[in-house]
């Protein structure tokens, strides 16, 4: 059975950006799929953040999550620690909420597979030690 892939801000914005370098890509990406990606709320809070320049760029998102798209997972309080964990010992290569939802969510789910524009997850590690196969 094959690990499930999570998605980082970065292609999402992208898919639903047309004047993003990455859109054409994100596209055939997200079309080429043949399983339901994993993202967190601070993913989908960056997501949206990023797509406030135009309400259709954003609803067009938010429409596409609400037609189960992604499945979305859930951090819980317990998290914290670990959030905090990551923030701190990844100084060098900051760090944010999204970033560190991701992590926590590869160490639940026991996968390292991830789509991101992001090369810092070239430098991330869970608390198993894995590198991430980036396949986007």
């Amino acid at each position: 059975m094959q690990k499930k892939l999570l998605i980082d801000a970065g292609p999402l914005i992208a898919l639903f950006d047309k004047s993003d370098s990455w859109h054409l890509r994100s596209v055939d990406f997200i079309r080429q799929l043949n399983e339901k990606p994993v993202t967190t709320w601070p993913v989908i809070t960056e997501v949206s953040h990023m797509l406030d320049f135009h309400v259709d760029a954003q609803t067009g998102f938010f429409k596409w999550l609400s037609l189960n798209a992604v499945e979305i997972f859930e951090l819980k309080d317990v998290d914290l620690p670990r959030i905090i964990e990551l923030t701190q010992t990844n100084h060098n290569v900051p760090m944010d909420l999204a970033d560190a939802s991701l992590i926590i969510a590869s160490e639940y789910l026991n996968t390292n597979r991830i789509a991101s524009i992001d090369s810092d997850f070239n430098i991330f590690r869970n608390r198993f030690k894995k590198i991430f196969k980036n396949e986007f």
